[in-house]
């Protein structure tokens, strides 16, 4: 395997594909801070040029983290389809690039299995911006708990009511507003202040009754921590989706509290006792510089431990996945050009891997990037066929202090681009008076609909 080149009449060599990986990399702050990245961007050309040439078997037979050291690593590994990856590992990066931008979603699809999160890693990191939107907008991954979402044409939401003291009367009016603008198709979902079963268990019956009540098709999620979850269900809470922040290593999971033990149990007893009917019922966060912050990182380049987030999330067949691109801070991701390209990277990386992906387009007040970045990305991601995004009232999320995209932004997004929400959820709202012809009434935006004695 070569790992070095001549570029301007200067050899750039390299000491293993980790570092080729590294290097590659377009700029961010996460990997100066862990003193992996280019010195220059003749550095990160010469990367590039040496990527490029590496077959993907030969990346699947150097992980960034050796298979007897981490579960995921095995994990990832052990899921290859090894008919699908004898098709293309004898393919080069290069050429990878080029497969996918000249070929049809069916044929990407059929190679998909294929696949490690290094291969998936390194290809991201030769595409333009363009490349990204353009390549990942040829194919959806579709997925059902209560209701299918992913398909293409449609624009999704997570409706995030977030509240600094948990009280539900300020949670349930966040609710009610957001499903006034057509909020709320991908999951109602709330990261509680308060991890405790009776807290969690008392905001989950609450959106059962809510969504019974008015018959919304949807899910709904209390974002506590994995155990937490499972003593609620163990107690017959009705709970749609199983939710957990997930890292690409085993040391970084550890840091959040899981493992895969742990998260097969979780999964084995969603599947048993879970209120959704439809067979994916796992929700998964993730979000570049997780595992650098951790210590779990093992000498990669963040994009490619993003990459291997995704991996380890396949196992469970989510319904939801999505990166919260901007939210760590400009230690990882300086500002609005490496938060946009983050954005564009992971969309891209997890609609490879195979999932429903969203992402939550959000930055925070110490980051050198502003509302006009995140509204940059979000049209890019919505060219791009992004799964969802977030609802957030007024894009400023009280409890968990950042900025992210708003109730207007979802509408406005839908507008521009013509796409709908989930079809029962559109359906739905079109019955109540919120929507008509895919597009808002005079009625939405008012939350006191849902006050009303009279039910629609």
């Amino acid at each position: 395997m070569n790992l070095k080149t001549n570029l301007f009449n200067k050899i750039y060599k390299f000491k293993d594909v980790k570092d080729v990986l590294a290097k590659a990399n377009e700029e961010k702050s996460g990997d100066l801070l862990a003193g992996i990245a280019a010195n220059s961007t003749a550095e990160r050309v010469a990367a590039k040029i040496v990527l490029s040439d590496i077959t993907l078997g030969e990346l699947r037979n150097n992980p960034v983290v050796p298979y007897e050291n981490d579960e995921v690593t095995r994990i990832i590994q052990d899921a290859v389809d090894e008919k699908s990856y004898n098709k293309i590992k004898s393919m080069t990066v290069g050429e990878f690039r080029e497969f996918i931008l000249s070929s049809s979603e069916e044929n990407i699809k059929s190679v998909k299995n294929g696949l490690t999160s290094e291969m998936i890693s390194a290809v991201t990191k030769l595409m333009t911006n363009m490349d990204l939107v353009y390549s990942a907008q040829k194919f959806c991954n579709t997925a059902f708990c209560n209701t299918k979402i992913g398909e293409r044409g449609t624009l999704s939401a997570r409706l995030q009511p977030n509240h600094p003291t948990d009280d539900i009367d300020g949670i349930m009016a966040s609710v009610m507003e957001g499903i006034s603008y057509g909020v709320g198709d991908a999951v109602i979902g709330l990261n509680p202040v308060n991890d405790s079963i009776d807290s969690v268990s008392r905001i989950l019956r609450k959106f059962n009754e809510f969504t019974n009540e008015w018959n919304i098709p949807t899910q709904n999620c209390v974002l506590a921590h994995v155990t937490t979850q499972m003593e609620v269900l163990k107690r017959g809470v009705p709970m749609d989706l199983l939710f957990q922040s997930i890292a690409g290593s085993e040391i970084s999971n550890r840091s959040f509290g899981i493992d895969k033990d742990i998260m097969d149990e979780a999964y084995l007893l969603m599947k048993e006792k879970k209120n959704s009917k439809g067979e994916n019922f796992m929700y998964f966060e993730t979000g570049q510089g997780s595992e650098l912050s951790s210590n779990g990182n093992n000498g990669a380049d963040q994009l490619t431990m993003e990459a291997r987030c995704y991996g380890f999330a396949k196992r469970y067949n989510p319904f939801l996945v999505n990166t919260v691109v901007g939210f760590i801070g400009p230690e990882y991701l300086y500002d609005g050009k490496q938060v946009i390209r983050a954005g564009l990277e992971d969309h891209f990386m997890g609609k490879l891997t195979g999932l429903p992906m969203g992402v939550d387009v959000c930055y925070t007040n110490h980051m050198k990037a502003d509302q006009n970045d995140m509204d940059n990305l979000s049209i890019l991601l919505t060219n791009a066929g992004c799964t969802y995004f977030m609802g957030v009232p007024c894009a400023d999320d009280v409890m968990l202090m950042y900025q992210s995209t708003s109730y207007h932004d979802i509408a406005t997004l839908r507008e521009i681009s013509g796409k709908t929400p989930i079809k029962e959820f559109e359906n739905r709202l079109e019955q109540i008076g919120i929507l008509k012809n895919g597009k808002l009434t005079e009625k939405a935006g008012d939350p006191a609909v849902f006050l009303k004695k009279q039910m629609v």
